[in-house]
């Protein structure tokens, strides 16, 4: 009995320990959305901003597309993705999901950057070829390195001719916990993009002007666009990863509690078990000495 009760002593203390370490990482989750999310509030009037102006140096001059596909591209490697998934686990079915619906929604076989090492692995058991690994930001502050390297690196496959598409792939929150896959494409800006913005409504009944150079500002709106893009995705994608991490979390924390709450009562069971027993051993030797004394 003394080493059952020792071993659900210690079982008891494991499972505290550990109730310790999920509540700590649900705080840090709780604190990580709060910050990706007003970072994602905070664009989306800036890329409304900037999608707005684009359409007025588009209305206005009708240009051929400043970032175009190149001649060398071939059939096999001509589309490229960026799939945005995490570097660390606990957090569900978070990268199957993003990976799962990239795998479907790219019918042509693309060449494909991954943001994080668990969606990196997921992809690669896929067999998709992968042209590299990008760090996860842990904060804010992060993501704008992140969204340097990932423009340079496709600016440079581009300019060798291996790639002429760019889709964006990552999580987007809906609500609490809940988030759904989405995609994006993000290069080239051809026609199609051209006319889709251009044919878009001016919220106003003052129509506006382009003052000095119309490819100057459209140039300058384009290299706006694309990083805004880029950040809203990977903030997004990053808003997603901790809501999952504390739902997944929260159901631990639940686990754990219902863990902790049997540990205990069978303990105290076998507690009250053994002071039972040791209470019939002393009743049944007070007996045996009245009876030798009659």
């Amino acid at each position: 009995m003394s080493e059952t009760t020792a071993s659900l002593r210690c079982k008891i203390s494991g499972a505290r320990d550990l109730q310790s370490v999920v509540r700590t990482m649900k705080a840090v989750a709780a604190s990580s959305i709060g910050q990706y999310e007003n970072s994602v509030r905070a664009l989306a009037d800036y890329y409304r901003t900037v999608e707005l102006g684009l359409g007025v140096c588009l209305r206005n001059s009708r240009p051929a597309p400043l970032i175009a596909g190149r001649k060398r591209q071939t059939a096999a490697s001509s589309i490229g993705a960026v799939v945005f998934g995490s570097d660390q686990g606990l957090v569900g079915q978070f990268n199957d999901v993003v990976a799962d619906f990239a795998i479907k929604a790219l019918t042509v076989k693309p060449v494909i950057w991954a943001v994080g090492e668990r969606v990196h692995a997921r992809l690669e058991d896929a067999g998709l070829p992968l042209l590299g690994l990008f760090t996860v930001p842990n904060s804010v502050k992060g993501i704008t390195p992140l969204v340097g390297q990932i423009l340079m690196e496709s600016e440079d496959r581009r300019n060798q001719g291996e790639i002429s598409e760019l889709y964006l792939f990552y999580n987007r929150p809906t609500s609490g916990p809940v988030y759904a896959p989405v995609s994006q494409r993000l290069l080239p800006l051809d026609a199609t993009w051209r006319r889709n913005l251009a044919d878009g409504p001016w919220p106003t009944k003052n129509l506006p002007e382009v003052i000095n150079s119309d490819t100057e500002a459209l140039r300058a709106l384009i290299h706006e666009y694309l990083f805004v893009s880029l950040f809203r995705a990977c903030a997004e994608s990053l808003a997603s990863e901790n809501a999952s991490r504390l739902a997944a979390m929260q159901r631990a924390d639940k686990n754990i509690d219902e863990l902790l709450e049997e540990l205990n009562r069978t303990f105290h069971r076998l507690r009250q078990s053994g002071i039972d027993e040791e209470l019939f051993d002393v009743i049944s030797g007070f007996e045996a000495l009245t009876a030798v004394e009659k």
